[in-house]
């Protein structure tokens, strides 16, 4: 049968255009439809925009941190419409970057919606049908709201938070997940007064306990107020334009801007996926197989549209995998076991592996080596900023099992824990490696003697 195009790809975001772009290197006739702008979630309303914004903040606690280093500075002041401008003028430059690089590959770029009709069939906004040998779901995930909340219209997610026309001095983030420690830690260190509510009893659910403490407390030391065990009931616009917030223990409390961060589910629907023959999850995800393939052969799906782990970087190595599996030659395998996570709070929790709780489940015997200290840059600023540092170890073979580290740049320094992990470190390789002082991330090489050793589950004596 022929085929108008070897490849039809549904969405621009990371995952789509990378696939796009290795699948017509390969020579396969390729289309991408975007019915929004080039570059998706993470370019345009995620990642890159709440980094440049994360950045911001931080400058706030350098002005503090300055006088203890011998600096005089004036009262800072800042303006939000000038980051804002700032931060869409490099949004645009990165767009333009993802749009030529397409170009340059040679695929074609349709600005428009595109639906599955069909197996082999997408239908364009307007009305034109193409037939595809392969069709590529990457349409990303979007921001979900709580169901039953009265006056959820008058609230923001994160996609309005970047593009706010005035900036939010009184602001209540709802969740408790990453995305809403982020948004809290920035708004808060930007000036704004930020309360936090969540259903859970604390932050970041599915982090390691130690860390999450840290978070938290870390977050109350910038002056978060913390709500937890509790949501919204109601929320009223006021004449001037406030907002009241009434929670369900019928607390009041006054803000400019609630910001809604109670997760994202798959962006799938009115997609048709229906219609080609696939059934999508209770969240509206599409499951595919090792492969990346669905239920359904011809018709693959990448990144946060699939539910599993919902990064970029997962997104962009999954679909230049599945363009190297169909059209060009073997992919590497991706591991899903070493991918390192980052909450860009404020200081930065950093993650890689598997939790101490989730290892004394799975391993008879668990070792853990623990460090929890004063960050030198802290002994002149005088602020009260800790760093937590934790290795979690195969007692049985020595094998790193997960390690996670709250610490200015624990981005980059668990990127290349990763890196490590991957290639099958155990604690004595780390152990034989020289620190490099001073430096906090000597710490990752330094810590002798476990804090804690489990045996079948239970504390054990070292």
């Amino acid at each position: 049968m022929a085929f108008d195009v070897d490849f039809f790809v549904i969405g621009a975001g990371s995952g789509g255009v990378r696939a796009a772009r290795i699948a017509a290197m390969h020579g396969a006739k390729t289309i991408v439809a975007e019915e929004s702008r080039i570059g998706g979630t993470c370019v345009i309303h995620g990642c890159v925009p709440k980094k440049l914004y994360v950045y911001a903040s931080r400058f706030a606690d350098d002005f503090a941190d300055a006088a203890g280093f011998g600096w005089s500075v004036g009262a800072p002041t800042f303006d939000w419409p000038s980051l804002v401008a700032a931060k869409e003028k490099e949004i645009t430059r990165l767009s333009a970057a993802y749009r030529a690089n397409l170009a340059a590959s040679g695929a074609e770029l349709i600005e428009e919606r595109a639906t599955i009709v069909g197996p082999h069939r997408v239908r364009l906004a307007r009305g034109q049908d193409v037939s595809a040998r392969h069709i590529l779901v990457a349409v990303g995930s979007r921001p979900t709201l709580l169901p039953g909340v009265e006056g959820l219209e008058h609230t923001i997610t994160s996609n309005e938070a970047f593009d706010l026309p005035v900036f939010p001095r009184r602001l209540l983030v709802v969740g408790g997940g990453y995305i809403g420690v982020e948004f809290a830690s920035l708004f808060r260190r930007l000036g704004a007064e930020v309360v936090h509510v969540m259903r859970a009893s604390n932050v970041l659910r599915g982090f390691d306990d130690d860390m999450r403490e840290g978070m938290r407390a870390a977050m109350a030391r910038a002056g978060v107020v913390h709500r937890f065990g509790i949501l919204p009931s109601r929320i009223e616009k006021r004449p001037d334009g406030a907002l009241r917030v009434m929670l369900a223990n019928g607390e009041m409390i006054d803000a400019d801007q609630v910001l809604v961060a109670t997760g994202r589910l798959p962006n799938t629907e009115g997609l048709g996926l229906e219609s080609a023959g696939l059934e999508l999850s209770r969240h509206g995800s599409i499951k595919v197989d090792e492969n990346l393939t669905s239920a359904v052969s011809s018709i693959h799906a990448v990144g946060d549209v699939t539910h599993r782990v919902n990064l970029t970087p997962v997104a962009i190595r999954e679909g230049h995998a599945l363009a190297d599996s169909l059209f060009g030659l073997a992919p590497k395998p991706i591991r899903y076991d070493t991918i390192a996570h980052v909450v860009f709070g404020t200081p930065e929790l950093g993650a890689v592996g598997i939790s101490e709780a989730e290892a004394v489940q799975r391993f008879p015997k668990v070792d853990i080596y623990k460090s929890d200290f004063r960050p030198m840059k802290a002994t002149l600023s005088g602020s009260g900023e800790r760093t937590i540092m934790k290795l979690v170890v195969d007692g049985a073979t020595g094998r790193i099992l997960g390690a996670h580290l709250l610490a200015d740049h624990a981005g980059e320094m668990i990127q290349l824990v990763a890196v490590a992990m991957t290639m099958g470190a155990t604690k004595a390789d780390f152990d034989a490696t020289v620190a490099v002082h001073p430096t906090a991330a000597e710490e990752l090489v330094t810590m002798r003697a476990p804090a804690v050793r489990y045996e079948n589950g239970r504390p054990a004596a070292l």
